[in-house]
């Protein structure tokens, strides 16, 4: 089949919503600003196609618009972007994407696979049963799209689905129409754009919203395709309580550089979800309670209802149902902060999955074997996946507040500065303080307001149930003396459970010395004794690149968890790394699959902990079809991984990679941090300064508001490049160390390490990033925006990404493209002739606003749009 005739239903599905967008504009402000917008988006088309003059006209265009007309053909043509993402969400899923692709899921391959690999059914049985696949979704600000216009937007995809269906009658088919209308309609008349940043309470009422959409319905769907798979490839069954997939969540847990998460916050948030889980159950029970009319029970059953009722099942269910809305009714007016008979019945999960079983069992029992497999074994899924609390919940702290607390009680105690002491002194004050049978904190001390809230969020922690919370996760932590401070400050403050602390490791130096600083954590007997041999570690992967740069980091990172997974081998300790990845290439994103596979041997062996973030939410599990396949593409890779391992890299190949790296590293940090002239350079090419008027989060941009790059956030890091169509975090320094290792005569070895996965996809990484860059746009920034003097600095770094494109476009084949690149080739291309007139009007933008010392409502507004336009083009933020 061909190209266009399997992307045929998508480009039909963009024009025929780009024709209701239009008939939209057209009624609200007249046919001459639509003719306007055709004419941009002809102009842009052209332009994209070599005619020179097209792009001449299209950028005099542009410029002259005046300030009343720069909103609306800016919102039309971002707008429509978003109309584009939902035809395309939709066409992954659609059926005429499945029938011209492939029908077969990717479990079924593999499991296919390891059959012809002649895997034994007793591995695979083994693989299977220790699956753990944890997903955690983060608050990071890269969701830029209005919960509200999301909603409208999955009411636009479930039209698309239903006009996807044979045999419909022409009045159905004008009625689907005219709800797509309307959809379309309401959206143009919506702001697209908050006007006041989310608080954390928000963030995660917006993480629980993506969760009651689709993913309630998507896990027990995921799981009984999983277990269908599994009867019929190894006859093997998935047990009800498998906890194949976890959910767990940052938001309102994640404190590192954020204020507003406070220990109130985190408490509020834990109570909503719950709320939240409570209000789900209750609706399923109700269904159970309709289904289950049924006399026939067993012994057990009876025995729990009595002798008397007829109908068993249902009296049971009632009584859960009681027991369930006093529990939501005592939530709720904790969440109201009023006074309440109700009582806290269900905390914890087994005290609804029990009677649950009962049912179960009996029906099974009595031959209803068909009954009990439908919505009951369904809720006993969501129960093994959300629990009663609906999300765990992570707490993520920056180690410096840690020593905050220590450093300000010893100086109390007068004892010293806990800060000041070397790891040696802190351990063994730590150590005799953890096993220390007397408190620590004097009742009569007052710490500052700071040093109280870190103490506040540990007396939270302690009055969890342990199922509700997931781990402790400690950023910029470098010594093993950063995990025992928080496991001390977990038992002074009356901490009845043993939290796991996982030490986040996210500079270059901190990766390469993660190794060292696990085996020196695990070698003190204390803590090994209440670890019970698991140790969770995170990779850091948004930071490290804006450290070193993607290629040096990528390789400090391999070779961090290869040296960890080889250390807690020899320890007999279960490794489960968690891997902190972000959207974009810059911050760790790839597509899964080839992401999983491309860790060294053994990595996955304790599972896969992973962030998931912000708009990638939305895109990978906003719709419970999507969802279904991303669990899918997840358990399959995992796996394959651990049953059919990649190639562990020769040691030629560990040589280049080493000097790779160092080059890389050099290259990009003698521009990043050496060159005085890039930072000024940076701020006048990009919207970055103008990125902290969209409130996408509740975080500030910057861990130090009077900082340099150093400390902007990786996410506006890599926001700002991608903006301006130059994506140079993505890239930068990647180019000269190829280029190096070419010239020194390893062009045959580079091209043998080609064979090796971890390499290949940094290699498929970077064409990717390519298909996404745009050099012409980015002169226009530079001509528009960017003093003279420091024009040179563009010019320079456009010059190295022609020479990093040159490079790899020699190194791989032009024959090598597989499946996904040319689905992210055709992605963009349908995008860029929408995406072209936003990044040129938005250069006007910034060009009026820069210049007027008054802030225009109108300029604002729509520079806002068109950062928010242009992250839906490029389909990430950061």
């Amino acid at each position: 089949m061909t190209k266009n005739a399997k992307t045929k239903a998508l480009r039909g599905n963009v024009s025929f919503l780009g024709q209701l967008l239009g008939t939209t504009i057209k009624n609200h402000l007249g046919e001459p600003l639509l003719e306007k917008v055709e004419t941009i988006r002809k102009l842009a088309k052209a332009s994209r196609q070599g005619d020179i003059e097209a792009r001449k006209d299209l950028l005099n265009t542009l410029r002259n618009l005046s300030n009343e007309e720069l909103l609306p053909v800016t919102r039309a043509f971002s707008q429509f972007l978003n109309l584009a993402n939902i035809a395309e969400q939709f066409h992954t899923i659609s059926r005429s994407s499945k029938q011209s692709v492939t029908d077969t899921s990717p479990l079924h391959s593999l499991l296919s696979r390891l059959k012809q690999e002649q895997i034994s059914e007793q591995t695979i049985r083994e693989a299977v049963e220790s699956l753990n696949v944890e997903l955690v979704l983060t608050a990071h600000p890269t969701e830029v799209t209005r919960r509200t216009m999301i909603a409208k937007y999955v009411r636009i995809n479930e039209c698309l689905d239903f006009l996807e269906l044979g045999n419909l009658s022409d009045r159905e088919r004008r009625m689907l129409h005219l709800r797509l209308e309307q959809l379309i309609d309401q959206s143009w008349h919506t702001n697209e754009i908050r006007q006041v940043r989310p608080t954390p309470v928000e963030e995660a009422r917006w993480g629980f919203a993506v969760i009651e959409s689709s993913l309630w319905q998507a896990v027990p769907d995921f799981l009984r395709m999983l277990d269908e798979e599994l009867q019929e490839n190894i006859g093997m069954g998935l047990p009800i309580d498998s906890q194949v997939i976890k959910l767990t969540s940052w938001m309102g847990g994640d404190r590192d550089g954020n204020p507003f998460v406070t220990s109130k916050v985190t408490e509020e948030v834990l109570l909503s979800s719950r709320w939240v889980a409570t209000d789900l159950y209750l609706k399923d029970i109700d269904l159970l309670i309709s289904e289950l009319s049924m006399a026939d029970c067993n012994v057990e059953l009876r025995e729990a209802v009595g002798p008397d009722t007829e109908e068993p099942y249902r009296t049971l269910l009632k009584t859960l149902r009681v027991d369930m809305r006093e529990t939501r009714d005592y939530l709720t007016a904790m969440l109201q902060n009023r006074e309440t008979r109700s009582h806290d019945l269900i905390t914890q999960t087994h005290q609804v999955r029990d009677p649950l079983m009962v049912c179960y069992r009996s029906l099974k029992e009595c031959g209803m074997d068909l009954i009990a497999e439908g919505t009951l074994l369904d809720m006993l899924r969501r129960l093994a996946c959300f629990g009663v609390q609906l999300v765990r919940l992570d707490i993520r702290q920056e180690s410096s507040r840690h020593t905050e607390v220590f450093s300000e009680l010893t100086r109390h105690l007068g004892i010293g500065d806990y800060g000041q002491w070397n790891e040696e002194d802190k351990q063994s004050f730590l150590l005799t303080e953890l096993t220390s049978k007397r408190p620590l904190i004097p009742q009569n001390w007052q710490p500052s307001a700071p040093v109280q809230e870190v103490l506040d969020t540990c007396r939270v922690i302690a009055k969890q149930k342990r199922e509700a919370l997931g781990i402790y996760n400690i950023s910029m932590a470098s010594e093993p003396s950063d995990v025992l401070a928080v496991q001390l400050l977990l038992k002074e403050n009356g901490c009845p459970f043993m939290l796991p602390v996982s030490p986040l490791f996210e500079t270059l130096d901190d990766l390469n010395k993660a190794a060292s600083t696990i085996r020196r954590l695990l070698s003190l007997e204390w803590y090994r004794g209440i670890t019970n041999n698991l140790q969770y570690v995170m990779i850091g992967y948004s930071d490290s690149a804006k450290d070193a740069g993607v290629l040096a980091s990528a390789w400090a990172q391999y070779r961090a968890m290869e040296e960890l997974v080889q250390m807690c081998d020899e320890q007999n300790v279960k490794l489960v790394l968690f891997h902190g990845r972000g959207g974009t290439i810059g911050r760790g994103g790839a597509p899964a699959h080839a992401a999983l596979l491309s860790q060294p041997p053994g990595s996955l062996k304790g599972g896969l902990r992973v962030t998931e973030q912000g708009e990638m939410i939305r895109f990978k599990f906003g719709l419970d079809k999507v969802a279904i396949d991303s669990l899918s593409m997840y358990v399959s890779a995992v796996l394959e991984a651990n049953l059919l391992p990649p190639i562990a890299p020769k040691t030629q190949w560990r040589e280049v990679m080493d000097q790779l790296a160092e080059t890389s590293c050099q290259a990009y940090r003698q521009i990043v941090r050496e060159d005085p002239e890039f930072v000024p350079y940076f701020r006048s090419a990009t919207p970055e300064q103008e990125l902290g008027k969209l409130p996408l989060g509740s975080r500030p941009a910057k861990r130090n508001p009077n900082g340099g790059v150093e400390s902007l956030r990786a996410i506006p890091w890599i926001f700002a490049w991608s903006q301006n169509r130059l994506l140079l975090p993505a890239w930068l320094g990647a180019g000269e160390a190829l280029k190096e290792q070419l010239e020194n005569g390893h062009e045959q070895l580079i091209q043998e390490m080609c064979e090796w996965p971890f390499f290949s996809n940094r290699l498929s990484m970077l064409e990717m990033v390519f298909m996404k860059t745009d050099t012409w746009l980015s002169e226009i920034y530079d001509k528009e925006l960017v003093d003279e003097s420091l024009r040179h600095i563009g010019d320079h770094l456009r010059e190295k990404l022609a020479l990093t494109q040159q490079v790899v476009a020699r190194l791989i084949p032009p024959t090598s493209s597989g499946a996904n690149d040319e689905w992210v080739r055709e992605s963009i291309g349908l995008r860029n002739p929408y995406i072209d007139p936003l990044n040129v009007m938005q250069v006007e933008l910034l060009r009026r606003s820069r210049q007027n010392a008054e802030v225009d409502a109108l300029v604002d507004q729509a520079l806002m749009v068109s950062i928010a336009g242009v992250a839906a083009g490029m389909r990430n933020t950061g």
